[in-house]
């Protein structure tokens, strides 16, 4: 596949919801969101949970275990969706099935009264399910299987939540699209053209100073003929004592 270019802000996004269809009324009752800038996590995120202001199906409580009752004194998508407007503005959106989330996200920006458009009004969008079924063509690519595939310990994730997914898919993200970004800080920020010139062989000096040469003591070398010796006792056989040593 082709390299993708991103933007140097990405915020990874996930939400849990009352249902699966919001054409049939169902809507977001958590938002999770974490920052990336320059294939790194900042530590900065969002989080709310939404009263839905309706009940929600009991198969999706078996999924994300959050209640009606738990919900009953949050807030509203209204009360939240300016904040929520503040952080993904001009990102670009790292979704798992983007189509879901969009979709959900688009029908309570529809409910405002002052109405807010579309996502995309706002943010780019990628879809790494997409993404994964051409990396991966005919292999499982939920993001469960993705963490198997990559590496990556979800063990703690027992039931969906918006902001654990969120942490996750960056994670399975970073690896898939390119793995993990150097660890110099510099690095990150230098062009290709400065990269290619930075890699380039660097031969020493020929007038430099001879590299001093520090010999062991004769205790040094009885210390470590008798560490042999054990463990030749020991194993039956050392190595170290079948090579010819040049002093």
């Amino acid at each position: 596949m082709g390299r993708r270019t991103f933007t140097n802000r990405l915020i990874v996004l996930d939400t849990e919801t009352t249902g699966l269809n919001p054409q049939e009324g169902h809507r977001i009752i958590e938002i999770g969101c974490v920052e990336v800038v320059n294939r790194r996590l900042t530590g900065k995120h969002f989080h709310v949970y939404i009263n839905p202001e309706r009940i929600i199906d009991a198969g999706a409580i078996e999924v994300h275990g959050i209640t009606n009752e738990f919900l009953q004194d949050k807030p509203r998508f209204a009360d939240v969706v300016e904040d929520f407007l503040a952080f993904i503005r001009d990102a670009e959106l790292v979704i798992h099935n983007a189509p879901f989330d969009v979709g959900f996200i688009n029908y309570e920006f529809s409910r405002l009264d002052n109405g807010a458009g579309d996502v995309t009004d706002y943010c780019k969008v990628f879809d790494t399910l997409t993404y994964a079924r051409k990396k991966h063509p005919g292999q499982r690519n939920s993001l469960d299987a993705l963490c198997k595939r990559y590496g990556i310990d979800n063990s703690h994730r027992d039931l969906h939540g918006a902001l654990l997914d969120a942490e996750i898919l960056a994670d399975v993200f970073l690896l898939m699209t390119g793995g993990q970004s150097s660890l110099l800080d510099d690095e990150v920020q230098k062009k290709p053209e400065e990269l290619a010139v930075s890699k380039e062989i660097k031969y020493l000096s020929t007038d430099r100073p001879a590299l001093k040469i520090i010999r062991c003591t004769e205790q040094e070398l009885d210390e470590h003929q008798e560490r042999l010796e054990a463990i030749e006792k020991a194993s039956g056989g050392c190595l170290w004592n079948k090579l010819d040593v040049v002093n």
